[in-house]
C-alpha cells in the first residue's frame, strides 16, 4: 500500500491534464506555419471531450482519473474570444490517498489563437496553487502576479496551444518532420517540437481509430524522463481530437484515452469500430 500511496502523489492529475498538454504542444506562428494550417477550426461553441487516465501499478493498470475538457465561444475584453475550461480530477475511489481537483481555463482570439489569459487553480492533495496569466499582443509580455514578462511573438499557454495544434494540416509534413512549438508556463518560455510519426490504426478503450501518431519531446523532470518518449494518435479526421497517449513515467507507465465527446464539429470519421 505505501507502493501505490507512493505511486498516486507522484503521478498525480496534474499529469492527467499535463500529459496532455504536453501531448500536443505549443507552436510559435510564423508564416512558415500559417501555410499548414487547416482553412476553417477543428472546434466549435459546445464541443466537450472526456478522457479516462490510467496508471500502470505492480503490473495493472488502474482507471486513477478524468479530465474534461469544454469549449465555448464568447466576449473577453472585447475580442471574439474561445474559453476552455479543462479540468482533471482523481477518481473518488483513490481521494483517500491523493485527493486532486485541478481546473485551468484559456481565453484566445477566434481568428488568429493568439491568448488573452489563462487560469490555473490547482488542488492536490494539501498543495493549493492559483495562478493568473494576461497576454499583451501589442507589447508581446505576459503579465503574471504583477510581473511583466519578455515573450516573442506566437507564444502560447498550455491550453490554446492545443487547440491551434489541433488545426495543423498533418498531410503535409513528411514521416519524421519536427513542428517547433513555443509556450509559457510557470514565468517561463520553452521552446520544443512535436515529431510526425506518420499515420496507423490505434485500438482504445473506446475503440479503434485511424490516427495521427506523434512524438512531442519532453522536458526532463519528475515525471517525464524528457525526449520523445511519449506516443500520440490523434484522430485522422478534420476535428484531430487526441484519441490516446502513452508514456512511461518516473513510477510505471501511463495511458489516456478519449472516452467520451459531445458537439463536435465534424463527424468522428476517423472511428472504424467501437470497443
Amino acid at each position: 500500500m505505501n507502493f501505490i500511496s507512493h505511486a498516486f502523489k507522484t503521478i498525480n492529475t496534474k499529469l492527467a491534464l499535463g500529459t496532455i498538454y504536453l501531448m500536443l504542444f505549443y507552436s510559435s506562428i510564423n508564416a512558415q506555419q500559417k501555410c499548414v494550417l487547416m482553412t476553417d477550426p477543428a472546434f466549435q461553441h459546445g464541443e466537450k471531450i472526456t478522457y479516462n487516465v490510467f496508471y500502470s501499478v505492480i503490473g495493472m493498470y488502474l482507471n486513477a482519473g478524468t479530465a474534461v475538457f469544454k469549449t465555448t465561444r464568447e466576449k473577453f475584453d472585447n475580442n471574439d474570444a474561445y474559453h476552455v475550461v479543462a479540468e482533471g480530477y482523481t477518481n473518488r475511489r483513490y481521494d483517500w490517498i491523493f485527493k486532486v481537483r485541478d481546473r485551468y481555463e484559456s481565453y484566445f482570439t477566434v481568428d488568429n489563437f493568439h491568448p488573452l489569459k489563462f487560469v490555473r487553480n490547482i488542488i492536490e492533495g494539501d498543495f493549493l496553487h492559483h495562478e493568473e496569466v494576461t497576454f499583451d499582443d501589442k507589447s508581446n509580455t505576459a503579465i503574471c502576479d504583477n510581473k511583466r514578462f519578455k515573450i516573442q511573438p506566437g507564444v502560447f499557454d498550455v491550453i490554446n496551444a492545443i487547440y491551434y495544434a489541433r488545426n495543423l494540416n498533418y498531410n503535409s509534413f513528411a514521416v519524421g518532420d519536427k513542428i517547433p512549438f513555443s509556450m509559457f508556463l510557470d514565468e517561463q518560455v520553452y521552446n520544443m517540437y512535436i515529431r510526425f510519426l506518420g499515420k496507423e490504426k490505434i485500438k482504445t478503450k473506446y475503440g479503434t481509430f485511424n490516427a495521427i501518431k506523434l512524438s512531442p519531446l519532453l522536458i526532463k523532470g519528475s515525471i517525464f524522463e524528457g525526449g520523445e518518449n511519449m506516443t500520440l494518435w490523434v484522430s485522422d479526421d478534420p476535428n484531430h481530437i487526441p484519441v490516446r497517449a502513452e508514456s512511461p513515467i518516473s513510477v510505471g507507465s501511463v495511458k489516456i484515452d478519449m472516452m467520451g465527446y459531445a458537439n463536435l464539429r465534424y463527424p468522428l470519421s476517423s472511428l472504424i469500430s467501437l470497443d
